[in-house]
C-alpha cells in the first residue's frame, strides 16, 4: 500500500484523509508495530496526530468542550480528538505502563462504538511470561501469525539503525540538531505508518548530516522525561548556546539496544517499567555523552511528575524541572528560567557549589 506524504526531508505523518480507515490501527502509545505491521494494518500513534496538527491548541478545547476534564493530561485530550477527528475505527491503548488515564479513556471510546484492544506492560520487566502473553494476545486479536511479527522485527531493526546512527551524530559528531534529533526519535513510534518511506527519507537526511559542519554550541544538555509538548523548547534552547544531545524516552522508542527477538526487545525498553530501570539508562548516557545538565520536562495532571524527586536523588547532574500543560510557544516565564539554568551552567557556578556542599545541596542551584 503507498501511503501518501507531504515532501520533507523529516518525518511527517501520512496525509490522513487518504488512508484507509479500516486499515488504520491508532496506537496511545509505543507498543510492538512489528505485529500491526505483520498483520497489514497502518499504525498510527495519536500523540502524533494530536502534536502534528496545525491547530493543537484547539484539539484540546474540543476535547474538553466533549466533556473531558480540564484537570486531565492535554496528551490525553488530544488523543481524543485525534481519534474523533480522522474517524479512527480501531484503537490499541496501553492500560499498563504508560499513562493512568488510558483506561478511562478506552471506556470512552468504547462507549462511541470505536474498537479497543488493550495491550499491557508487566509491572517488571522481569516478567517475561506476562509480557509474552500480550504479545501472542496482540497478535492474535491482529489475525497474524507471531512468527511474523519476529520476521518483521528484523525488517524494522534494519529501519531502526538508520535513526541510532542520526541519535549518535548527534552528539559525536554534533552534525544533528536537538530538534531534529527529538523528531526522528519520537516517530519511531509509528514509523510512519510506512517504514519503507521512514526509511527512504533516513538515509536522505543522514546523507545531508555528514555533509554539515559541526555546530559550535559547547554546552551539552540533556532532556529527559516524556517528550514535551512545546513547540519551540529546542529552538529556544539553542538559540542560547544550548546543543540538546540526548533525548531519553524518545530514543527509548527506537528500541536502541541490540536484541534478538521480541520479547526481549520490550523487556529492555525502560519507559513503561519503574523508573530504576530509567534512572540506569540515563546514568549511563549522559557519562556517555558528556552531558553538563538535564531538563526534566513532566506534563501538567501526569503522575510521572512525582518521578522527579527520585532523579533528583539519583542523578548527580544540575536538573531543572520544566512543567508545561498544553500545546504552544514557552512563555516568559518559562524561558527566564530556562535562560538562567543555561547561563548557570556555561558559569562556574555548579562547580564552585560541588567543592563546598553535598549532593542535595547541589541541586537546589537548579530547581
Amino acid at each position: 500500500m503507498n501511503l501518501k506524504f507531504n515532501d520533507h526531508v523529516l518525518p511527517t505523518l501520512p496525509i490522513m484523509e487518504e488512508l484507509p480507515t479500516d486499515r488504520i490501527i491508532g496506537i496511545t502509545s509505543t507498543i510492538p508495530i512489528e505485529i500491526i505491521f505483520a498483520a497489514g494494518y497502518i499504525p498510527i500513534d495519536l500523540n502524533n496526530i494530536f502534536i502534528g496538527d496545525k491547530l493543537p491548541f484547539k484539539m484540546v478545547e474540543d476535547a474538553e468542550s466533549a466533556g473531558l476534564p480540564r484537570n486531565t493530561c492535554a496528551w490525553i485530550k488530544g488523543i481524543y480528538s485525534a481519534v474523533r477527528k480522522y474517524h479512527i475505527k480501531k484503537v490499541v491503548s496501553v492500560i499498563q505502563g504508560d499513562c493512568s488515564n488510558n483506561q478511562a479513556l478506552m471506556e470512552i471510546f468504547q462507549s462511541e462504538g470505536i474498537q479497543t484492544i488493550p495491550f499491557a506492560y508487566p509491572h517488571s520487566n522481569m516478567d517475561k511470561d506476562f509480557l509474552y502473553n500480550q504479545l501472542i494476545k496482540l497478535a492474535n486479536g491482529l489475525g497474524v501469525d507471531y512468527k511474523k511479527s519476529e520476521e518483521m522485527k528484523k525488517c524494522l531493526d534494519a529501519v531502526r539503525a538508520h535513526v541510532h546512527e542520526i541519535d549518535r551524530l548527534t552528539w559525536a559528531e554534533n552534525t544533528v540538531t536537538g530538534e531534529e534529533n527529538h523528531i526522528w526519535t519520537v516517530s519511531t513510534s509509528d514509523l510512519m505508518g510506512d517504514y519503507i518511506i521512514f526509511e527512504e527519507r533516513a538515509r536522505r537526511f543522514l546523507k545531508l548530516a555528514r555533509d554539515r559542519d559541526p555546530f559550535q554550541q559547547d554546552l551539552r544538555i540533556g532532556i529527559v522525561g516524556i517528550p514535551p509538548i512545546g513547540e519551540d523548547l529546542y529552538s529556544f534552547l539553542s538559540s542560547i548556546g544550548a546543543h540538546v544531545v540526548f533525548n531519553e524516552i524518545q530514543r527509548q522508542f527506537s528500541m536502541p539496544y541490540h536484541t534478538k527477538n521480541l520479547l526481549e526487545q520490550y523487556s529492555q525498553y525502560t519507559y513503561p517499567y519503574d523508573i530504576f530501570s530509567r534512572l540506569k539508562d540515563i546514568q549511563q548516557e549522559v557519562k556517555h555523552r558528556n552531558v553538563r545538565g538535564l531538563i526534566h520536562y513532566v506534563q501538567s495532571f501526569c503522575h510521572r511528575h512525582i518521578h522527579d524527586v527520585v532523579i533528583r536523588k539519583h542523578i548527580q547532574l544540575p536538573i531543572l524541572t520544566l512543567d508545561c500543560d498544553r500545546p504552544g510557544r514557552l512563555d516568559g516565564a518559562m524561558k527566564t528560567r530556562l535562560e538562567a539554568f543555561i547561563e548557570m551552567l556555561k558559569s562556574n557556578e555548579y562547580e564552585e557549589a560541588v567543592k563546598f556542599g553535598n549532593g542535595e545541596q547541589n541541586y537546589d542551584l537548579c530547581r
